[in-house]
């Protein structure tokens, strides 16, 4: 009773009910919120952290991992993480190919050269100009011909295709990547491979590609190949892969036929002009000397494979000369087809006969001549190495030298017979 005549005293009451200015500062009062609250979740966050340590825990070890584990399984996690890898190694393939077949082409191009054939040819000066009824006549310097070749040695030897320098009557120029022009001296043409080499002099040493090993080529290997294409735009690249090995095919232009045994099949464009240059590998060697197309295909190409040339390049640089042994005798290879239409006893084996156009089968004056060898024979051993469609009389002969001593198995009139000869050399 006495607290509450105390609280309604006038001079008590008015202090009680005079308003606090703590009341009235909004900012203070939302700064007490906010620490409340968060002291409150503190303890609320602990307590609940506490209840499942101590009393639900036993719960959770009875769930099974796969349903605690992400939507993506551990399998597609990583399948994930290899095609990610997958993908940036193939880039990173990509990327380092590209530079590769850059710093190939940059390396050998100064090695690669055209080869221009001109000669002097008849040309009407003015055909509006007579003289006793005749037009005035003269001679003209023209470009006849053009390839590719490649330099072989620091001295000046070339390597190119035959067909490239099968003109006797021409004069034949080299021109290098960096415009230099050089007279050419024709030192060897090969007659059973399209293969020639040339000289050029210098006076100092020319820059040399480095031939590789063509028996290492696999098909799908990258290839690069250069040349002067249509005899117009110079050193043009081309890439491909190796399409195909041990090809035979038969080559026809400019008058000339050849059967070509054990070449390249590519896909790198060869075009005219491409004649004669290198097809190299990724590490800038030469692999094989571009030598044909196929007319009426699409990026069918042939390369003739440098160790058949590295054996030309010894000779020359040995003897000065190509030596090229001679049997002396035309023959075809026999398969089943020819088996069957000329009613042969045998499906393998080099068979002895004329030409179409009434050559004789047997050379006159030749080693196969002096042996005793006759048309009708069928050689089917050339020392000891069967003579079959895959492994013809042409691919086996070349192996050996002029004056090397021989012996041929021969099959006559169904009697095996045996033959020793000596190799010549053909002229």
């Amino acid at each position: 009773m006495f607290k509450f005549k105390l609280l309604q005293k006038p001079e008590i009451k008015g202090l009680l009910e005079r308003p606090k200015n703590w009341q009235k500062n909004k900012f203070f009062q939302l700064i007490l919120i906010v620490f409340f609250s968060t002291v409150f979740g503190f303890l609320v966050g602990v307590l609940f952290i506490y209840l499942i340590n101590n009393y639900f825990g036993f719960l959770l070890k009875d769930i099974k991992p796969e349903i605690l584990a992400p939507i993506i399984t551990k399998e597609e996690a990583e399948q994930e993480v290899k095609e990610e890898k997958e993908i940036k190694e193939a880039i990173d393939f990509l990327i380092t190919k590209e530079e590769a077949v850059i710093r190939v082409v940059e390396k050998v191009s100064p090695a690669v050269v055209n080869v221009v054939a001109t000669r002097d040819l008849p040309v009407i000066i003015s055909p509006f100009d007579f003289e006793f009824g005749f037009p005035e006549r003269g001679q003209e310097r023209r470009e006849v011909g053009w390839g590719s070749g490649f330099i072989v040695s620091a001295d000046g030897l070339i390597l190119t295709n035959r067909h490239v320098v099968e003109d006797e009557r021409a004069e034949y120029t080299v021109v290098l990547n960096d415009g230099r022009e050089f007279p050419a001296q024709i030192i060897a043409r090969d007659m059973t491979r399209d293969l020639a080499l040339l000289r050029i002099r210098s006076e100092k040493p020319l820059p040399v590609i480095k031939l590789g090993d063509s028996n290492t080529l696999r098909p799908g290997q990258t290839v690069i190949a250069i040349g002067n294409v249509l005899g117009e735009f110079q050193n043009s690249i081309s890439k491909g892969v190796v399409s195909g090995l041990g090809r035979t095919v038969t080559a026809r232009g400019g008058g000339m036929v050849m059967r070509m045994e054990d070449v390249i099949q590519t896909d790198a464009a060869i075009n005219p002009g491409n004649s004669g240059g290198p097809l190299l590998n990724l590490r800038g060697e030469v692999i094989g000397i571009n030598t044909a197309m196929a007319i009426g295909a699409e990026n069918i190409g042939f390369s003739i494979p440098i160790n058949q040339a590295k054996e030309t390049i010894e000779e020359v640089k040995k003897y000065g000369r190509i030596l090229h042994p001679f049997l002396g005798v035309r023959w075809t290879s026999i398969n089943k087809r020819i088996q069957r239409e000329n009613n042969l006893p045998i499906s393998y084996g080099a068979w002895i006969i004329g030409g179409e156009r009434g050559e004789p089968a047997i050379f006159p004056g030749s080693p196969a001549e002096r042996a005793g060898i006759r048309e009708g024979d069928i050689i089917l051993k050339f020392n000891q190495e069967k003579i079959t469609p895959e492994n013809s009389l042409a691919r086996v002969i070349v192996k050996y030298n002029p004056g090397d001593r021989v012996v041929l198995k021969i099959l006559r009139d169904g009697r095996e017979k045996t033959i020793e000869l000596v190799l010549g050399e053909m002229e």
